[in-house]
């Protein structure tokens, strides 16, 4: 038996460990004798909202308005510079040649054959973003020049060597 002194009015007795592994169950042992709560897992209460995805707050072409779209294609063409972009993540963002801060673009509003990479030149049209319309972002994204003795990579996953 081993017997623990908390204080001077407290005091455990327990079975001595035979074995290694029996100083595991120790703190279990200890917590028990002292009647102390035990840390039993939480039940996650069922959320409602659980099995759903949250929107996306940043329009796509898909669910772009119409009126968005044709102020969009109406606007003037601008251009600039691949800063970067993920195919997995689904954006990037444009450097404009005229200074400025960077430029978000969606996935979904690149044309043409080419995923974009860094250096690539591009020209696009500015949309701007709900609810406010203080941030825009790159619409009708085209690829000009490929950057030099880059891999570029198709949509359907052919490497070329420009």
């Amino acid at each position: 038996m081993i017997a623990l002194y908390i204080s001077s009015d407290v005091s455990v007795s327990l079975p001595a460990p035979r074995s290694a592994s029996d100083w595991l169950y120790l703190p279990a042992l200890l917590s028990e004798a002292l009647h102390l709560p035990t840390n039993k897992l939480r039940e996650r209460s069922p959320s409602p909202m659980r099995d759903f995805l949250i929107p996306s707050p940043l329009p796509t072409r898909r669910n772009r308005t119409f009126s968005a779209s044709a102020r969009a294609s109406e606007g003037p063409v601008y251009s600039g510079v691949c800063k970067c972009f993920s195919r997995s993540k689904g954006h990037g963002f444009i450097t404009p040649s005229d200074g400025g801060s960077d430029i978000f673009v969606h996935i979904s509003d690149i044309e043409g054959e080419y995923v974009p990479v860094e250096g690539d030149e591009v020209t696009y049209k500015l949309c701007h973003i709900p609810p406010k319309h203080e941030k825009v972002q790159a619409v009708e994204v085209n690829i000009v020049h490929l950057k030099p003795g880059s891999k570029h990579e198709t949509w359907g996953g052919h490497i070329i060597t420009s």
